[in-house]
């Protein structure tokens, strides 16, 4: 794993976005299609903005959710609002943001419908080419969250949470997190530095210690490195 101190927030989701872009370049020259899974958070709602502008093959990348919470369609706490947003001014085909379906009667069966659009557009077992992840001050990544039962799956690549903060997720887990060829971490402020500590160890005691660090890339602001 390493780490990228950066000026402040602003500084770090433009590099993210560069890196991204770089990432989709390469994807789309070596295989074809470029397909980026995004968390939620500020900095990455800006980061999606600045990557909007950037020259790509637009018509090959694919853009999946790492994770959601259980809300009605427009509800402000749902991710998708604000990527579908942060990327209005690309040349994104709109179809090409898949979103979770966390609206459906049966979450369970929206899950396996979920996984299989993932194998549809990343291959069997579907392959990542670039995981962006954020950092919670209570070490948890994704919508993998301390003491949940999702920590525990091995056998799928999305579940469902219990309650969180008042609502239910649907997440991608740790077996196709852990397959993506890049991972991406964005971490500002400094109520993360303590746990931004712990990642770098690789502290199995917090749900985001469990992401294998092997092409992992760690951009903090100064808050969040401690300094």
């Amino acid at each position: 794993m390493h780490l990228e101190m950066l000026p402040d927030a602003n500084a770090v989701a433009r590099k993210a976005a560069g890196i991204i872009a770089a990432a989709a370049r390469d994807a789309v020259e070596k295989r074809g299609r470029f397909v980026l899974a995004v968390s939620g958070g500020r900095t990455p709602w800006q980061m999606l903005r600045v990557l909007s502008t950037e020259q790509l093959s637009w018509g090959q990348v694919h853009v999946v959710q790492v994770d959601e919470r259980v809300a009605p369609a427009g509800d402000p706490d749902r991710n998708l609002t604000h990527v579908r947003e942060s990327l209005l001014n690309s040349p994104l085909p709109p179809d090409q943001i898949y979103a979770m379906p966390v609206n459906e009667p049966d979450l369970e069966r929206a899950a396996e419908r979920y996984a299989h659009t993932l194998v549809q557009i990343a291959g069997a077992p579907p392959l990542l080419d670039l995981a962006h992840l954020g950092l919670g001050s209570d070490g948890h990544t994704a919508s993998l969250v301390p003491g949940d039962p999702v920590l525990t799956v091995a056998d799928r690549d999305v579940a469902l949470t219990g309650v969180y903060r008042e609502r239910r997720r649907m997440t991608l887990t740790y077996p196709i997190l852990n397959r993506a060829r890049q991972i991406l971490w964005i971490v500002t402020g400094a109520e993360k530095a303590a746990m931004l500590d712990q990642l770098r160890a690789g502290d199995a005691s917090i749900p985001a210690g469990r992401i294998r660090q092997e092409q992992a890339l760690v951009l903090g602001d100064r808050a969040a490195c401690g300094t």
